[in-house]
């Protein structure tokens, strides 16, 4: 027993081993994508010397690829560096959204509702509440990987649980499900950007893609995925630590833990806290309520030329305005009642953290936006993508096994590309003008891609928000190592990674929209 048990823990051992080797030798992503940039300027270039052409199908138009190393190559970068960066569609809806959810972040809103929602809980109930809690901890960004596994551990100690199910719980359904939300998040404005940025130069590219194109996917996703998460903690997690016997109490200081993880461990609101979330709450409802107003009312100038919402409208293109609108007031409101925001002085001061916070995004997105601008310019996407489809229709690979081939490409590349917005860029230049020549929606192959992207992130030693957890978790149990926590991660990945692909084989073989104006199928002439 003890032999076969030694055997499986060397096999892992060994596994883990490569994986770590194997992602160490990986490029940090800026210079991931100085290598790709400088790989397509060179195949680029050799491409227009062999006078390489291609024709998307139902286009008359013959397009010839155009190199870097030529004098309209090198002209074209010299004159457009600036715009190139400046017009990475992401800046555009990210940079707002970024400043708004920075109030609601820096205030203490977000901290404050994800206490209350862990204090009010009863005892059976909270492995549901961090199911919730954890989902939705993506609207935190990274900073929900160091703010809700502690608190979740708090609140199940001081209800007579086991904490390390709520730390562990915790980390798993917000980085599992890192990718999806009942709300509207700066992620969904970053991938809707990336994907903007590569359907402009595919013609009949369907819908436009907006912040809310997934919206209908990602709630009933999230619905599905906090249910998970909560029965994975209360009947397979905990369980196993109490026959471990792992200890219900802190039995190590560890001296090297971060502190600013953990800023504020105490579960219950103060009364001045609890205030100011009631009144951030009647105010953000109010501010709903008259939105609906302004959009509902017959004559609406967010109404299209039909006076209609789909498929597209002033409406849709609001989106930033709408979520920036419901983070910043109720953000500003909570912010005055509990003072952390007493002057207006203030409200840059939480904007310019919020921004510092991103500057490493805002440093990369200057080679991203390099990198799309050159593949589209040059022609090189719409030559793969040409080939691509040709070669999936000529061995029969066009329909849904096209698709679940992607996401497992997804959720592999996940294990080494931490960075979901550097993964999508790379992705989406490829397969986006791909499954579009295939008949579907980039918004569609968008969606797929989330499932990819979040569920094996909990598992992979490449993950930085890991080492902070296994930190966390040695207060515990001091031994415990990589392995420890991949192991207790694997019964939320696979679980997530089914229930996450058949909500999206319904939404597929249905034929439903994932998001206002957004299907799955590019429509037939």
């Amino acid at each position: 027993m003890s032999a076969n048990a030694g055997t499986r823990r060397s096999l892992t051992d060994r596994f883990l081993n490569g994986v770590e080797k194997a992602g160490n030798k990986l490029p940090e992503p800026f210079m991931l994508f100085l290598i790709l940039f400088a790989i397509t300027a060179v195949v680029s270039t050799a491409m227009a010397w062999a006078n390489v052409t291609v024709q998307l199908p139902g286009s008359d138009e013959i397009t010839e690829i155009r190199g870097l190393f030529t004098a309209e190559g090198l002209t074209w970068l010299t004159q457009n560096l600036g715009p190139n960066y400046l017009g990475f569609p992401p800046l555009v809806t990210v940079l707002p959204i970024l400043l708004a959810v920075g109030v609601a972040e820096k205030s203490g809103l977000l901290a404050a509702m994800i206490r209350k929602a862990f204090g009010s809980a009863p005892r059976w109930a909270l492995p549901y509440a961090v199911g919730v809690v954890g989902v939705l901890g993506s609207i935190m960004s990274d900073a929900a990987f160091v703010v809700i596994p502690p608190l979740a551990a708090l609140v199940f100690k001081a209800a007579g649980r086991h904490p390390v199910a709520g730390l562990l719980g915790g980390f798993a359904a917000a980085g599992a499900g890192y990718s999806t939300n009942l709300l509207v998040t700066s992620l969904d404005a970053l991938f809707a950007g990336i994907t903007t940025a590569v359907t402009e130069t595919l013609p009949n590219a369907g819908s436009p893609v907006t912040p809310v194109s997934n919206y209908f996917f990602n709630v009933v996703s999230s619905l599905v995925l906090m249910a998970i998460s909560g029965f994975i903690i209360d009947k397979v997690l905990e369980p196993r630590l109490n026959r471990q016997g792992i200890s219900l109490d802190e039995v190590a200081d560890e001296p090297d833990a971060p502190k600013a993880a953990t800023p504020n461990l105490k579960a219950e609101l103060e009364p001045v806290e609890a205030r100011g979330l009631k009144w951030a709450l009647i105010t953000g409802a109010l501010v709903a309520v008259v939105m609906v107003l302004a959009f509902v009312v017959p004559g609406s100038p967010w109404r299209n030329e039909e006076g209609e919402f789909l498929p597209d409208s002033p409406l849709l293109g609001s989106i930033v305005f709408i979520v920036f609108t419901m983070f910043v007031v109720p953000g500003l409101v909570y912010g005055k009642v509990v003072g952390t925001i007493a002057t207006g002085k203030d409200v840059p001061r939480v904007m310019g953290e919020a921004v510092r916070d991103m500057v490493g995004f805002l440093v990369l997105a200057f080679i991203l936006g390099q990198f799309i601008a050159l593949f589209n310019w040059s022609g090189i996407g719409q030559w793969i993508a040409v080939a691509g489809a040709g070669g999936l229709e000529a061995i029969g690979l066009t329909g849904y096994p096209a698709i679940l081939g992607f996401i497992v490409l997804a959720s592999l590349l996940n294990l080494f590309i931490i960075s979901g917005s550097a993964m999508w860029t790379l992705m989406a230049a490829v397969f986006v003008p791909l499954f579009v020549l295939l008949g579907y929606e980039p918004a569609f192959i968008q969606g797929a891609f989330r499932v990819g992207d979040s569920a094996t992130q909990v598992i992979t030693p490449l993950n930085p928000y890991m080492i902070v957890l296994l930190t966390m978790l040695r207060r515990y149990e001091p031994e415990a190592g990589l392995g420890t926590l991949i192991a207790r991660m694997l019964p939320f990945v696979v679980p997530f990674w089914l229930a996450w692909v058949a909500i999206l084989s319904v939404f597929f073989f249905l034929d439903l929209p994932l998001g206002p104006g957004n299907g799955i199928f590019l429509p037939t002439e």
